[in-house]
């Protein structure tokens, strides 16, 4: 089949007689992975570069001393996204990668002194709302109904990508919008249903999945916190890292090769068409690249200023940005059986303590934070009688405000001190190992630009048609999947962008895209015997 001819949306593929064979992929987050595994199973060779010794990006793991912990995410939500991907290339994701659904799903504990243990079981919730606010209870099954509604209607457009402006004005979105309420906030839409802002603290957190405040995020994301409670919570066994394993293992058996510990220093071009990759052992060349890697650092390091049109150094420096977060990694002697797999602990003047992290750009004395004690569920993160804790609090990205090569020790012994907020005493004496990473380590380390975890903020301005593109429009041959591309941050909306950038390289190239599915179909796919 001859390599289709150029349109205003879809750029020319390389000069007749090349036909398009070798894929470049830069990062081998889960983006990355699972663009790898989609685009090798189409008949693609795929060479993936990673910079880090280790497949996952911010989904990889820090072992040491018999302890292992996921770097980054921890929650594991709505696994059909990638229970589709690995049925396409002909794999069982639960068989490749075991999972517990978790109940609890999470305890809350709010600074005020109350706590919430929050359970998939609605009647089970509905008690517990009751427990501190019993006149919410009854908008919990309403809550939910209108959400699953909202999700349906919602998930075939963020399963398209979204590349010229008349695709905002198309009718499936159209006729969303009395549904998603753009001019609210996650706040605000969950005042609907609850009027205790406990209540509607725990359905609007997930924002925070985001690296946004809910009195700040598009309404659109209540479907978090209702994808929670109707898909689960998950802990794979090993943790979230062991699913960014598993996919590498499988892309590894389907064909596509792997340069790990390898740094690309800059992208090669002829003209505007990427033809490769230079990396610190030598140039790797390819007839398309898949930036997995972080947006904006991306591209403001590997790729001239002056080849980008729309995504300049300086638009970028303009754009918002997520928050970034304090991460402790604690290998502990003993045990904590009494501690859930998470917990969540909000500051007792929430409104405070985000207008610090987002305006203020200073550190707060009452920081909210985060706990996983995982070894309550997976034995096999930490050594016998030992305990891992994984502890992260939501901070300013990189700002003058702060600097952490000064500030970090005293916020450390902080957290430390908070931890007592949620039972958690006496830990300091009995760490046996300890990894802290900060703002500074985000954006130098692990090269996540300003240290903003959760990447471009996801504002009205910056998402759908006004985000990063799935085939980058600045360049030709240019591919992206993460967080910072359409559909967003969150690993079930990256997991979806790669089918996205997947279909529209591969239609790029006349291959056939047909198994990949339609968006927003109920029915997976079966993937044929040869594509």
């Amino acid at each position: 089949m001859p390599a289709p001819a150029a349109t205003a949306d879809r750029p020319a593929a390389p000069k007749a007689g090349r036909r398009p064979q070798k894929v470049l992929v830069i990062g081998a987050g889960p983006g990355g992975l699972a663009a790898a595994m989609l685009l090798s199973r189409a008949g693609l060779d795929v060479h993936v570069v990673e910079r880090l010794p280790r497949v996952g990006g911010r989904c990889s793991a820090v072992e040491a001393d018999g302890f292992r912990f996921d770097l980054g995410p921890t929650f594991f939500l709505y696994p059909r996204v990638l229970e589709r991907i690995f049925k396409l290339v002909g794999r069982d994701l639960f068989r490749e990668v075991p999972m517990t659904r978790l109940d609890p799903q999470y305890r809350l504990a709010f600074g005020t002194g109350q706590r919430l243990d929050c359970t998939p079981d609605v009647a089970r919730m509905e008690r517990e709302i009751a427990r501190i606010a019993p006149a919410d209870a009854a908008g919990l099954r309403r809550f939910l109904a209108e959400n699953r509604a909202k999700m349906d209607g919602f998930r075939p457009i963020l399963e398209r990508p979204f590349l010229r402006w008349r695709d905002l004005l198309s009718w499936d979105l159209v006729k969303m919008l009395p549904v998603l309420r753009p001019w609210n906030s996650v706040d605000g839409e969950l005042g609907r249903y609850f009027s205790d802002p406990r209540i509607r603290l725990a359905f609007t957190f997930q924002s925070k999945y985001l690296g946004m405040s809910p009195f700040n995020c598009p309404s659109l994301f209540s479907i978090l916190s209702f994808l929670e409670y109707e898909h689960g919570v998950w802990h794979p066994t090993g943790g979230c890292s062991a699913v960014s394993e598993g996919m590498a293992r499988v892309a590894g058996e389907l064909g596509v090769t792997f340069s790990l510990g390898v740094e690309v220093k800059e992208m090669l071009f002829d003209g505007r068409r990427a033809v490769g990759v230079r990396t610190d052992t030598g140039e790797h060349r390819a007839d398309a690249a898949v930036v997995n890697a972080d947006f904006a650092q991306a591209m403001t390091r590997l790729v001239p200023d002056r080849l980008r049109r729309k995504w300049t150094d300086a638009k970028i420096e303009k754009k918002k940005f997520s928050c970034s977060t304090f991460m402790m990694y604690l290998g502990v002697e003993g045990r904590y059986d009494d501690l859930p797999h998470h917990t969540i602990y909000t500051a007792e003047d929430y409104h405070a303590n985000l207008a610090d992290i987002e305006v203020h750009h200073r550190l707060t004395d009452d920081t909210s934070f985060y706990v996983q004690n995982a070894s309550v569920t997976d034995p096999t993160l930490a050594p016998e009688g030992m305990s891992t804790l994984y502890v992260l609090a939501p901070v300013s990205n990189l700002h003058p405000n702060i600097d952490w090569r000064t500030a970090a020790p005293g916020f450390r012994k902080l957290l430390l001190t908070q931890l007592a907020k949620i039972g958690v005493t006496d830990v300091e004496r009995r760490i046996r190992y300890e990894k802290v990473v900060t703002p500074d380590d985000w954006h130098g380390r692990y090269a996540v630009y300003r240290g903003a975890t959760f990447n471009l903020a996801h504002t009205l301005g910056q998402m759908l048609h006004f985000r990063p593109r799935n085939r980058f429009d600045d360049l030709d041959g240019v591919y992206l999947v993460g967080g910072g591309t359409h559909p967003g941050s969150g690993l079930p909306v990256i997991y979806e962008g790669a089918r996205i950038t997947s279909r529209l390289l591969l239609e790029d190239f006349g291959r056939d895209t047909g198994w990949l599915g339609l968006p927003g179909a109920n029915e997976l796919p079966v993937p044929a015997t040869t594509v």
